[in-house]
C-alpha cells in the first residue's frame, strides 16, 4: 500500500474515531506522566488511544521578554526555524511535512517559544516527522536570504499596525503597565529594531535559549509510555544541556492613575483600562478568574456587556480578562465606542469596576458562573490538541500534575466573600491605566 492511501485510510479513521471523542474526553481529566530527558528537559505526556494521532509540543523560556534591546529578536528567531534546517530549504522542509501529512507550526509570546508537531501515529509516517522536526530543532539554518524576506513581512506587519487604532492602543497599554520591564517589549518588533536583526544574533539567541535545560516537552496521543520516553529523546537528546533562562525581574505595580491618549482618524475610540495583575499558580487565581467570568469575562451574561451594551447601547463589544504570565500578566477591560460616546462609556465601565469590587457578586451571579465555567470544562479539554495546550501550560508554569482534576473543584470552592476579597486587595481603581485611541481624543500624555 502506498505512503498516500495509508495516510487517505488514516485520516478517515480519525474522522469517524474523533465523532466518539467528546464522550470519551468529558468522563475525566487527563491522566498527566512527567519525567526527565538524559539532558535535562522536562517531559508532560498523556496516553490518549482514542486516535490514531500524536500531538507533539516543545516549549522553551525563549519569548519576547528574552528580547534584551532587540525587540523582536524572539519572534524572529521562531519564525526563522520553519525557514530551513539541516539540508532543507523552506519548500523542501514544508514538503517533508506534506508528505507525511504532519502539521508544524511555531509561535513566540511574551513567556515563551513553541514548536508544534501533529502526525498520524503509523510508524513511518511519524518517524519522517519527527525526524524533520528534529533537523529543525537541532540543525536551524538562518539563511540570510530568507532573513531579509522575513525582515521585508516583519517591516510590512509593523505598517500594518500603525493603521489599526486595536493595535496602537495595545502597544500603548503593554508599554504603560511594564515601563522598563521585558514584558513591555513589543512582540513583533519595531521597525528600527527589526531592521538592525542579523543572522548573528538569531543564531546567537538560539544557542543560549533553545536548550535542553530550557525545554519542556509536551506528548499527546496514541504512543505507549515506551515509545514516548523514545520520542522525547529523540527530539531533544541531541541539543546541548545549557542552562534555564534567569528569572524575570518582578513586575513593578503601578504607583498611580495615567491616562494615555491618541489621535486617530476614526469614527470610534479604542479604550482600554487596567493593570498589572495576575500570575500562573497564584494563590488568587480562581477568585479572581471566576469574578472575572461575573465581571467581563462571559460575553453577554457578565456585568459590563449587560450595562454597557444591553442597556446603553454604547458599545458592540466590551470586556474584561486576566492573562496571567510567569510575572504579573495584565488586567484588562475593553470597549470600542462612537466618539460621541467615548467619555460616557469610559466613566460606566470605571462604576461597573468601583461597584463590584465594593459591593461584591451576587449569590445568583455566583451560581450562574460556577455552573457555567464548570459545566462548560469538559469541552475545554475534549481535543488532543486541547490537552496538549493545557500539560504545556502546566508543565511550563510549574503547576501541579493534578491542575485538571481538581480545575472544577477548585471553581466551586470560590465564594462570593472570596471573589470580593481577592479583588479589593488586588485591583486598584485609582491607580488604573487608560489608552484612548480614536477620533476626538486629544493627543496628549503620549509617550
Amino acid at each position: 500500500m502506498s505512503v498516500v492511501n495509508r495516510i487517505r485510510i488514516l485520516v478517515i479513521s480519525f474522522v469517524l474515531l474523533s465523532l466518539n471523542q467528546v464522550a470519551v474526553s468529558a468522563e475525566s481529566a487527563p491522566r498527566i506522566q512527567t519525567w526527565k530527558t538524559d539532558n535535562g528537559a522536562k517531559v508532560l505526556y498523556v496516553y490518549a488511544p482514542q486516535l490514531p494521532m500524536v500531538d507533539l509540543r516543545i516549549v522553551f523560556d525563549a519569548g519576547s521578554a528574552r528580547d534584551g534591546k532587540q525587540a523582536g529578536l524572539a519572534n524572529m528567531t521562531s519564525t526563522m526555524l520553519s525557514k530551513g534546517a539541516g539540508d532543507w530549504d523552506t519548500d523542501a522542509l514544508a514538503e517533508r511535512f506534506d508528505s507525511v501529512g504532519a502539521v508544524f507550526s511555531t509561535s513566540a509570546m511574551r513567556d515563551m517559544a513553541s514548536l508544534s508537531l501533529r502526525s498520524l501515529n503509523d510508524q513511518k509516517l511519524l518517524d519522517k516527522a519527527v525526524l524533520t522536526l528534529q533537523t529543525v530543532l537541532t540543525q536551524p539554518r538562518f539563511d540570510n536570504k530568507e532573513l531579509a524576506r522575513m525582515r521585508r513581512q516583519m517591516l510590512i506587519a509593523l505598517k500594518a499596525q500603525l493603521q489599526s487604532p486595536g493595535a496602537i492602543a495595545n502597544k500603548m497599554f503593554y508599554r504603560a503597565l511594564y515601563g522598563r520591564h521585558p514584558y513591555a517589549s513589543p512582540s513583533l518588533g519595531t521597525k528600527d529594531s527589526i531592521k538592525t536583526i542579523t543572522r548573528k544574533d538569531l543564531r546567537a539567541f538560539y544557542k543560549r535559549y533553545y536548550v535542553a535545560g530550557n525545554a519542556l516537552i509536551a506528548i499527546v496521543g496514541d504512543v505507549d509510555l515506551r515509545q514516548a520516553k523514545q520520542l522525547a529523546n529523540k527530539l531533544i537528546g541531541k541539543l546541548p544541556k545549557g542552562q534555564p533562562a534567569p528569572a524575570l525581574a518582578p513586575v513593578a505595580a503601578l504607583k498611580k492613575a495615567e491616562v494615555l491618549r491618541k489621535t486617530y482618524p476614526s469614527t470610534q475610540t479604542h479604550v482600554l483600562v487596567g493593570q498589572p495583575g495576575l500570575r500562573r499558580g497564584d494563590a488568587d487565581y480562581f477568585a479572581l478568574y471566576v469574578g472575572n467570568h461575573i465581571l467581563g469575562g462571559s460575553g453577554f451574561g457578565s456585568r459590563i456587556m449587560k450595562e454597557i451594551r444591553e442597556k446603553r447601547g454604547l458599545a458592540y463589544s466590551s470586556y474584561s480578562y486576566f492573562i496571567p504570565m510567569r510575572g504579573l500578566g495584565p488586567f484588562q477591560m475593553g470597549l470600542q465606542t462612537s466618539n460621541d460616546q467615548r467619555d460616557e462609556a469610559l466613566a460606566l465601565l470605571n462604576k461597573i469596576l468601583r461597584n463590584f469590587i465594593k459591593e461584591g457578586p451576587t449569590e445568583k451571579e455566583m451560581q450562574q458562573a460556577i455552573k457555567n465555567i464548570t459545566g462548560g470544562f469538559p469541552l475545554r479539554i475534549d481535543s488532543n490538541k486541547d490537552i496538549i495546550g493545557y500539560i504545556a501550560m502546566i508543565g511550563f508554569y510549574d503547576l501541579p500534575l493534578n491542575y485538571l482534576e481538581t480545575f472544577n473543584a477548585n471553581v466551586e470552592a470560590v465564594t462570593a466573600a472570596k471573589v470580593q476579597d481577592a479583588f479589593r486587595r488586588r485591583i486598584h481603581p485609582d491607580r488604573l491605566v487608560t489608552v484612548l485611541v480614536g477620533g476626538n481624543a486629544p493627543q496628549k500624555n503620549v509617550k
